[in-house]
């Protein structure tokens, strides 16, 4: 495959500005994770809340990815893509002006901020349709790149607050986001056809599909792995090791730079070896990682100082950056893989799927930022959050040996690929 390939196939303006799309989206609707400690130090809010606080923009974000979905099949990606992007860069703009209240008004801007993580539905499948079946793949990887608006959120929001506030991060968010708005606006085309009304029943029909919710099951595992941990990590670092927010913020973009950039490394290795092969491999890999995490003992607090700077960081922190980034590593691995077999399974109902398997993906996250919050309200620490996951990763590799006969001398007997 050569880039010169893309441009003749396809519409070229219309992937870079879904890329873009989803790029930003997912800057906003992670915002809040590396934010939380700034946004929560004049409301006095507990550990616990702060974690449940982070994790409202992951549920809102899965909840709403199916009927963004709907709408760009009903109305079009382009006009769907667009009023989100209007909508949330409206959000940004009044908590920049007017800062939140409290939890409440934080609880609804996270909400808000939802419609990001529901851009998966939109983008993914808008630069999908320009391309041809030999293209997919190349095109999916280059759309779904967009997750890289994590590490970006992680790597810069903490040092933007400390110098200029936390609402000062959403007045430089504001200029991307119009930018881009714009460039989406001008350059992004509906592929032809590809406005064709999708009925909700088609959901209802494919949910009792047993195979439909394997795949949901894998991919609440993986993507949901990968997405919770971004927006929990930060408030994990700073409690458990005692950093401070921009300490933990370049910590979190260490770690889920790997889970970004292999999603595509993860979907090549699966096309060579098979995606259920890869999908075990990489799950016994996950809950090895949350298990070793899982038995860290909190790390010293500074004496004198506010937390631990990253050049002052105690060996143990690096030990869990070191295992975390393993594990989002084999879990932005693990999404490529499920959406190695999903097409094979699915062929004729990717749009439906991606769907709801983005639904319980982004369920996963909101799942495990919850369990944390849980964890650490109940016990007084995360272990027992980190075992439940780790043993859920478990199931994943039992679930996969239960379906890998079925499914390699069924659909995926035909399917042409490596199942």
């Amino acid at each position: 495959m050569k880039l010169s390939d893309l441009k003749q196939s396809g519409h070229w303006p219309t992937l870079l500005s879904a890329f873009l799309y989803f790029d930003i989206s997912f800057m906003a609707w992670v915002s809040l994770g590396p934010l939380m400690a700034y946004i929560a130090k004049a409301m006095n809010i507990p550990i616990e809340q702060k974690l449940t606080l982070v994790a409202i923009p992951v549920l809102s974000g899965a909840i709403l990815r199916i009927p963004l979905g709907v709408m760009a099949d009903t109305i079009g990606s382009k006009l769907t893509g667009t009023i989100a992007q209007a909508v949330m860069t409206a959000a940004c703009a009044y908590v920049w002006w007017f800062g939140l209240s409290g939890p409440d008004a934080v609880a609804v801007f996270g909400a808000i901020l939802g419609l990001g993580g529901a851009s998966f539905s939109v983008a993914l499948p808008q630069a999908s349709r320009w391309y041809p079946p030999n293209l997919q793949g190349v095109v999916m990887g280059i759309a779904g790149a967009g997750n890289m608006g994590v590490v970006l959120d992680t790597l810069f929001a903490p040092t933007i607050a400390e110098h200029w506030g936390w609402q000062g991060v959403y007045a430089a968010l504001l200029i991307p986001m119009v930018i881009i708005l714009g460039v989406y606006i001008l350059t992004v085309r509906d592929a032809p056809g590809s406005i064709t009304r999708v009925p909700l029943s088609s959901y209802g029909k494919l949910l009792l599909d047993p195979d439909s919710r394997w795949f949901m099951f894998f991919y609440f595992i993986t993507f949901g792995g990968f997405v919770g941990l971004a927006s929990a990590l930060p408030l994990y670092f700073t409690n458990h090791f005692h950093v401070t927010p921009v300490a933990a913020g370049l910590m979190v973009s260490m770690i889920v730079f790997f889970g970004s950039t292999f999603r595509p490394v993860g979907g090549a290795i699966a096309d060579r070896v098979g995606g259920i092969k890869s999908l075990s491999v990489m799950f016994l890999v996950v809950a090895t990682c949350y298990f070793a995490v899982s038995q860290l003992p909190e790390g010293p607090a500074p004496s004198g100082a506010p937390g631990w700077a990253l050049s002052e960081l105690p060996l143990m922190g690096w030990i869990a950056v070191a295992l975390f980034s393993i594990g989002t590593l084999c879990l932005g691995m693990g999404n490529g893989a499920v959406f190695q077999l999903l097409p094979q399974r699915f062929r004729n109902e990717v749009g439906v799927m991606t769907g709801l398997v983005g639904f319980a993906g982004g369920l996963g996250g909101f799942f495990l930022a919850k369990t944390m919050a849980l964890s650490k309200g109940m016990t007084g620490g995360f272990m027992a959050g980190f075992l439940f996951f780790g043993v859920l990763a478990l199931l994943g590799v039992a679930g996969l040996t239960f379906v890998k006969h079925r499914w390699r001398t069924t659909w995926g007997a035909v399917s042409g690929a490596r199942i």
